[in-house]
């Protein structure tokens, strides 16, 4: 059992420190670091950027994939990871995430944005009906650096921001041992102040979520490539039981009825 002196150390001691020591260019060195290329070995090589997307579409990986021959390049390596978690999905799932993985590196293949772009104007309803939501967002966020229109790249930046960071917060959360449906009760809490001073939200009368998700689905809606995605996958988050908008939506409504039957009592 640890100390209560020692606990209140450890306390000082992350109080003065900053959470990334050395930022930013500790930050910095970490992310590209992880944005090494892709290799391939001889022979090995992304489809032609006029691969019939129709026949990838059509074809299914095995559901059981043989092990990986060593040794392997990076991309072999990584094409064996995928094919084992898109087992029996389509191989126009397989180049999707290939095509992914390579355009999240520092350098890629030529043609690699081009086939992507393609992929999502041709076969988009394809692959909406057929890959995961954590594949479709990865497929949106890929957007935010390899589209070919501002509003395209404002749009991919801001579901990127929007769906990391909620992953971030729903991870922590899962650590108060609640089922994520079950919003958090309206009763006393801890009133210590927001991070860098930031006002209060006011749970029955703020609309800081709806000002946060309108904007985005407004020029969802506008956006003709990406844009069809971009409304499934904020459908999708609106139809979910289990995340924080839904919570905020069921606290308030909880507030307002509360407050409603005070001043009817009154």
């Amino acid at each position: 059992m640890i100390a209560p002196d020692e606990v209140a150390k450890d306390r000082s001691v992350t109080a003065t420190q900053a959470t990334y020591p050395d930022a930013p260019e500790s930050l910095i060195t970490h992310w590209e670091r992880r944005r090494a290329r892709l290799t391939f070995a001889p022979g090995e090589a992304l489809p032609p950027l006029d691969v019939d997307l129709a026949a990838l579409a059509a074809a299914r990986l095995p559901a059981e994939v043989p092990p990986l021959a060593k040794p392997a390049s990076p991309h072999a390596q990584k094409r064996h990871a995928l094919m084992q978690e898109l087992a029996g999905q389509s191989e126009l799932a397989l180049l999707n995430a290939l095509l992914i993985a390579h355009l999240r590196k520092r350098r890629y293949p030529r043609n690699t944005t081009r086939l992507f772009r393609r992929i999502w104007v041709e076969q988009g309803p394809f692959l909406m009906g057929e890959l995961s939501t954590r594949w479709l967002i990865s497929s949106m966020i890929t957007f935010a650096d390899h589209g070919e229109t501002e509003a395209q790249r404002r749009l991919r930046q801001s579901l990127n921001i929007l769906f990391s960071l909620m992953k971030l917060y729903e991870y922590e959360r899962s650590y108060t041992g609640l089922e994520p449906s079950r919003p958090f009760r309206n009763g006393p809490r801890n009133i210590a102040p927001l991070p860098l001073g930031m006002p209060e939200f006011a749970l029955a009368t703020g609309g800081l979520d709806i000002n946060l998700l309108a904007p985005i689905w407004k020029e969802a809606q506008e956006e003709p490539v990406i844009g069809p995605l971009a409304c499934h996958l904020l459908a999708a988050l609106n139809a979910d039981p289990g995340n924080l908008f839904r919570r905020i939506t069921q606290m308030r409504v909880k507030l307002r009825r509360r407050r409603a039957a005070r001043a009817t009592a009154d």
